[in-house]
């Protein structure tokens, strides 16, 4: 694929002033109002431009691309926040964090409304030749479960999904889980969507979900944002390393300091070579 990123563009002024003001608000960690409350009136496509400035303005200040999260992808999810398609965003070396052992302590700090959200993430070893789904399994160098951090700079989570788009994809940071490689399994694509998960807090369940939600598979969920990357002018293509986390299983769970939250992954047999992640939360 052909990288695109500097043919963008110039950004508006109205979209300038706009990636300057959500460029503040997640650097000092607070809400603001949502374009479309502000009188930008933001369409998806203008988002989009505004999100590819933004990841020009984070590398220049020295942040290293590493991939790509994909949200909304969980379609039993869609009415609760009013947005009815996946999104996608940018994630970067300031907020993964690829972990040796399945546990880990996650600071709260400098985030805004912070949920937990169990996801399968897949590292690439190529760069998908085509969204076909055959040219996206074989990209996939490994798989691994993580628990994604996302935040809303706006208040109670209310947004339009041109909104979601601008403030980063809602990103905060992401745990990535042991890997496993891809190529040894014999179905991943199918075994994968047929994944079930408990989320708990503290012992207790919280929610429950199945890998189908996530757009009827995982694989499923990788190729909707090749494709969507290859209709997108100015956004970096998806390079062999590149790390994405392909949407929340189960419903997003708000997070507090001093929970103890984990995945249990079942369902087939292969699906035990996944390790469930245990994450503390702290202040």
């Amino acid at each position: 694929m052909q990288n695109r990123s500097d043919t963008a563009d110039p950004l508006p002024e109205r979209l300038r002033t706009l990636a300057a003001t959500l460029l503040d608000a997640y650097d000092r960690g607070i809400e603001i109002a949502p374009p479309s409350a502000r009188g930008h009136a933001l369409t998806l496509d203008e988002a989009y431009v505004l999100a590819a400035a933004l990841i020009r303005i984070r590398q220049q200040r020295g942040e290293r691309l590493l991939g790509r999260k994909i949200g909304f992808t969980n379609r039993t999810i869609w009415a609760r926040y009013g947005v009815y398609a996946p999104i996608w965003g940018a994630i970067w070396d300031s907020t993964v964090q690829r972990l040796e052992v399945p546990r880990a302590r996650a600071s709260l700090a400098g985030l805004v409304q912070p949920r937990l959200e169990p996801e399968i993430v897949f590292g690439l070893a190529q760069a998908p030749r085509s969204s076909a789904i055959e040219d996206v399994g074989a990209a996939i160098g490994w798989v691994a479960l993580g628990f994604e951090i996302v935040q809303s700079l706006y208040p109670d989570w209310r947004f339009e999904a041109a909104d979601t788009v601008a403030a980063f994809g809602l990103h905060g940071r992401l745990y990535v889980g042991p890997p496993v490689d891809f190529g040894s399994w014999h179905d991943a694509a199918r075994d994968l969507a047929a994944l079930e998960l408990a989320l708990t807090c503290d012992g207790r369940t919280i929610d429950r979900g199945l890998g189908s939600n996530v757009l009827d598979g995982p694989v499923a969920a990788l190729a909707h944002l090749v494709a969507e990357l290859e209709r997108r002018p100015g956004m970096p293509p998806l390079r062999a390393g590149d790390i994405v986390t392909t949407g929340t299983i189960t419903d997003a769970a708000p997070l507090v300091p001093g929970q103890l939250w984990q995945s249990v992954p079942s369902g087939p047999p292969a699906i035990a070579r996944l390790s469930g992640l245990t994450v503390q939360t702290t202040d």
